[in-house]
Order: C-alpha cells, then structure tokens, then sequence
C-alpha cells in the first residue's frame, strides 16, 4: 500500500482529520432533524459501532415554526452526541450561521450555492471564529451550470475545478480551515477526480463514493472506489453512502480500514471459503461470530478454517483460531494450541474465547 499523502490537519471537535492522523470513519444520520430524541437515538448507535464524526441535514424549511423547530433541536443533538457534530446545508447562508450558534462543530456547504459572496464572507468569518472547519462538497450530480457547460457533462476536470473554484471563495476570505470532497456514484469517475484533487491541494480529503446504492451493491462500490483510494495514500476521513442504516455505513467504512490494516478497531474475522476438504461448518461458524461480536472492541483477528491444508497455519497467525479436523477442531490460542473440541461445540468455546480476551485487552488499556 502507498504511503499515505500528508496533508494538512484540521479538527472536528476531537477528531483529528488529515495531518497523519488515522483514517476516521462517519456517517450521517437519517432521521428527520427537528426529532432530536430520534437523532440522538440514531448517532448513538453510530457511534457504538466505530463512528467518529456524526453530519445531520440542516434542511432549508419555508415556515418559519419548523425551522425555529429544527434549529432549537440541532442546539439539542449537538449537546447531546458523544460524537463532533457537522451540519449539512444548503441554499441559505443563515441556516449556517444558526447552526454554528447551536454549536455544531463542522459544516458542510458549497460556497457557490448560499447566496453569494457577502454571504459566504459572513460564514466564513463565524466559523473562523469558532474554530469550525468548512468541507467543501462537490457532487457529480450537482455541479454549477456554467461548468457544466465548459466541460458538457460531469467529469474529473469539471469536479476538481468546481472544487478549486469553492476553496478559492473561501481562501479569499482568510479562511483556511478546509476539507474536500470529490463524490460521483461513478466509480472510477470518482477515483479519477480524486487523484487529480491530491495533485492539486493539501488539503485534507473527505473521501467516498456518492449514491453508492442499497446496501449490497453500495457496499462493494464503496470498498472498491474507497479501498483504491485509500491503497494509494489518498484519503483522511471517508463516508460510505448506503440507503439504509447509517449504522451500516460504519460497519462497512470499518471494515474497509481493516481489509487495508489502516484501523484494528473490533474483531478481523478470516474464514475459508470451504471445500470438499472442510471437516467443520466454516460459513455457520463464521456467520455467527461475525454476528454476535458485533460489541467487541477489541482488535482481535479470528482465523475459522475447515481442514489442514492452510488451516492450522493461518490458525496459528490469529490472535484466535480453529483448524477442522474429523469431527473436532484444533483450538489455537495467540499462535499455541489449546486443545481439541467437538465440532459442535466450536462456536461456543469460540465466543467464550473471544470474551476473555477482550476482557484481558480492555484491562491492558486502562493500566
């Protein structure tokens, strides 16, 4: 894997985003905005599941009553969250600025689409002076008519450039508290535009594919345009976009780090893909463990492997493993065996494993 471009560094509440710090997983929540009990519920969970950073919608509501409403409940949410909070708007500066009163500690906006210089120039100094950090936000399916126009249809060159253009807005009045981002649902569009984004700035870059899709197809869009990306060094925090639970979307963004061994955050289950030659049940046993440690902080690789041919080797390699031999499974213990038990009993001498050790991580941080 490539060495991981340096960038600058800026903070969303406590999170470290770019400057070398680890790669942060966030998400956004899906509820409606003026229900904080919900929104909060929901970050929670997020949060839970390996989340850093929470981005709510802030959305631009005609009657006044429901925008009072949403803005009273996002003072709410960020009092709330365990997570640093990013409000998402659009179309009206204003909505900026009460969401930084509320005390939000990132926004996202697109300099280009709140009304304008002067009011760009107000938001930027109000996030300045609290210390909140802008991410400018192009979208492939959002891009300005006049660049369209330049380039007759969204591609890499027209992304980049509509992105320089909005950092410049913000960089001419003194602002300089930024991250990027580059999203298409296109995959390697996105790849593309990225690539050509880390070429140009140092600015720390937000990455992830956008509309990703439900969550199958959305899953492996993501590990492949956000994996590639982060392969190469490109990348400082990244969101995964499913329709569905954005507790998924953690899962999934956590999972991403840990195929490429950029997080160690929870349980790294490997299993064969079984054979003729598999003794034990490998994709139940999997299936399982992969499902009921969901809870498990604890940075613990999990070898399940159905006979001897590769088995006792990557058994031996996990903190925690099994071999299938004839009706039983070889145990491995961090690289020694451990004993030797029925089939049937695999899974729960497994999990029984697995909680003790984690215990025994969970003691080892707090001395």
């Amino acid at each position: 894997m490539s060495v991981r471009k340096l960038t600058r560094r800026v903070s969303i509440g406590d999170v470290p985003v770019g400057g070398g710090a680890p790669v942060s997983v966030q998400s956004m929540t899906n509820t409606p905005t003026e229900d904080a009990a919900a929104t909060l519920e929901q970050i929670r969970r997020m949060a839970d599941a390996g989340c850093r950073i929470a981005r709510v919608a802030v959305p631009n509501l005609k009657k006044d009553h429901l925008l009072q409403r949403t803005l009273r409940a996002l003072a709410e949410i960020v009092d709330g969250s365990p997570l640093p909070v990013v409000a998402d708007i659009h179309f009206d500066h204003t909505l900026a600025l009460v969401a930084l009163e509320a005390g939000v500690q990132g926004l996202r906006i697109n300099p280009g689409n709140i009304g304008g210089a002067e009011k760009v120039r107000e938001v930027a100094e109000a996030a300045k002076k609290r210390g909140v950090p802008i991410r400018v936000g192009v979208n492939a399916g959002s891009l300005r008519r006049d660049i369209l126009e330049r380039h007759g249809h969204p591609t890499a060159e027209a992304m980049v450039e509509s992105a320089l253009e909005e950092i410049a807005v913000l960089e001419k009045n003194d602002f300089y508290d930024i991250k990027v981002s580059v999203k298409a649902s296109s995959v390697p569009l996105t790849i593309e535009a990225y690539r050509m984004l880390s070429q140009a700035t140092d600015y720390p870059l937000h990455v992830g594919v956008s509309e990703a899709g439900p969550p199958w197809t959305g899953t492996i869009r993501s590990a492949v345009g956000i994996g590639a990306l982060l392969g190469e060094g490109i990348g400082d925090t990244i969101r995964v976009s499913l329709a569905g639970d954005p507790v998924e979307e953690v899962r999934v963004g956590l999972a991403i780090l840990k195929a490429l061994e950029l997080s160690r955050r929870g349980p790294d289950i490997v299993a064969c893909p079984t054979c003729a030659r598999s003794r034990i049940d490998v994709a139940a046993i999997a299936a399982e463990l992969e499902s009921r440690l969901a809870h498990v902080k604890a940075p613990l690789r999990i070898a399940v492997m159905g006979c001897a041919v590769n088995g006792p080797g990557e058994a031996r390699e996990a903190d925690l493993g099994v071999a299938g031999g004839k009706d039983r499974g070889l145990l491995f213990r961090r690289g020694k065996p451990a004993g030797w038990h029925a089939k049937e009993n695999l899974l729960q001498v497994l999990l029984a494993e697995v909680e003790k050790m984690s215990a025994e991580y969970e003691e080892e941080e707090e001395r």
